[in-house]
């Protein structure tokens, strides 16, 4: 699902992103870095892709032709999957 970096609203799928495009939820820029699927804090300008120049505001709308919305469940339960199943795999080395 598509879901807004600042407050959470979740878009449609089928919705098209343009750079004016603002979040109903929170009235926030929605076509932005940590918005993007090639996002990556401490990768080469913090973008999987070879952009030919950095994107300074990474949470103001921008022209980016890399654009793609990242799909993202909900946070708090992905988390806690993540715990279980370490746990789980730790329990499963290590006995119980």
């Amino acid at each position: 699902m598509r879901v807004c970096y600042f407050c959470g609203y979740v878009f449609d799928v089928n919705a098209e992103i343009y750079r004016s495009t603002v979040c109903p939820g929170c009235d926030k820029d929605v076509k932005i870095c940590k918005n993007c699927i090639f996002y990556s804090p401490g990768a080469h300008w913090d973008c999987r892709e070879t952009i030919p120049e950095p994107v300074r505001e990474k949470e103001q709308a921008n022209f980016c032709s890399y654009f793609r919305f990242r799909e993202s469940g909900n946070k708090k339960e992905d988390k806690r999957n993540k715990q279980k199943d370490a746990k789980d795999a730790f329990n499963k080395l290590f006995g119980d």
